[in-house]
């Protein structure tokens, strides 16, 4: 595999640190040839679909990319802004504000977004921060719980990424935040200023994305690490269990997936006698199709057409300050170490590019 050109080099040149920012990825607009280039990159994905490459293969583009990308269009027509996606848009901001929100406490950092799947990719970001000098990277992927299909891939593409670089960079990643407190504090603080608006339903139901059930057997712990986000965060509600429902949505396929199920979970309390409910998706940072379509229209009519009376959609953190703060906080823990609040030395730098000459280097 042949190497990537590196990028014109100066000595005396100041070393310098980036942040991506990751999200899942996103159409570049809401049309079947889009839908098709993003549902290909999506589904070709190993990390996301678990079968046998050349079986999947031809299923694949056999079967689903024939069918759903026009169905999926449709779907995401319905929320496409003037500023393109709503992912793009919040993942966007919410990097624009990060960086803001470094900056005022003293680091000199670069923050930029990149999504797995579609545009900017992160072989194309990690290429730019490089040629702008970036000698450390952190990579904060918008995904609060670790899942093999999700955080694992992100660290696939920047691996990949590295496979045609000669010189890499530092590189550090997060894991996860299911647990930490200003993520918890964030969601919490969304949920209280929606009922400050809104009449309070009398369940609320914590949906989060699903997984094949077959993940979890395997050692994917991304359903214990929601059941734990969602205890912790009723507990910072003072709601008790009877008061709260964990379900999973966006199941794909025929095989088993996380139960219970959102929307037939819903349809259920509507039959039961449930008038109102509250959503909250507490594993999305940023709202998207999942949470604007699949919750906020179809679970919605789902659940007023089985009886129920009052469906309350409650938004993702997205930008909010709580949010913000808490991101930068987790951020900065895990910047410790690098020189990221050290001023340039001018004279030190001077004198880099002073002696590089004399041992041979071209400037």
């Amino acid at each position: 595999m042949a190497f990537k050109t590196e990028p014109a080099y100066s000595h005396g040149q100041a070393p310098r640190t980036a942040i991506v920012l990751a999200n899942l990825g996103t159409p570049d607009e809401p049309t079947a040839p889009a839908l098709r280039r993003y549902l290909a990159e999506f589904l070709g994905d190993h990390r996301v679909v678990e079968i046998p490459k050349p079986i999947w293969w031809l299923i694949l583009h056999g079967i689903i990319l024939r069918v759903r990308p026009a169905k999926s269009a449709a779907k995401y027509a319905t929320v496409w802004t003037p500023q393109g996606s709503p992912l793009k848009v919040w993942t966007e901001t919410q990097a624009k504000l990060l960086q803001g929100y470094l900056g005022e406490r003293g680091h000199q950092v670069t923050v930029r977004y990149a999504m797995r799947y579609g545009n900017p990719s992160m072989p194309a970001v990690l290429d730019e921060l490089k040629a702008q000098g970036a000698t450390r990277v952190l990579i904060v992927p918008a995904y609060p719980q670790y899942s093999a299909t999700t955080t694992a891939s992100v660290f696939d593409a920047v691996a990949h990424w590295g496979l045609k670089t000669r010189h890499l960079p530092e590189l550090r990643f997060v894991n996860r935040y299911h647990v930490d407190p200003g993520y918890i504090d964030a969601l919490a603080q969304r949920i209280q200023h929606h009922w400050l608006h809104h009449e309070r339903g009398e369940h609320l139901v914590m949906s989060f994305h699903g997984l094949p059930e077959r993940n979890l057997h395997l050692g994917d712990p991304y359903h214990c690490e929601c059941h734990k986000t969602a205890r912790l965060l009723a507990q910072k509600l003072g709601i008790d269990k009877d008061r709260y429902t964990v379900t999973f949505q966006s199941r794909f396929g025929k095989a088993k997936w996380l139960e219970p199920y959102t929307e037939p979970t819903l349809i259920a309390m509507a039959q039961k006698g449930v008038k109102s409910v509250d959503v909250v998706c507490p594993g999305f940072t940023s709202d998207c199709i999942e949470t604007l379509e699949e919750i906020n229209q179809e679970a919605r009519e789902a659940f007023l057409h089985a009886g129920g009376k009052t469906f309350e959609y409650i938004e993702c953190v997205n930008d909010s300050p709580d949010w913000m703060r808490a991101l930068t906080h987790l951020t900065e823990q895990h910047l410790q170490g690098w020189p990221t609040q050290k001023a340039d030395d001018p004279m030190e730098l001077q004198a880099s590019r002073e002696r590089a000459p004399a041992l041979g280097a071209k400037v």
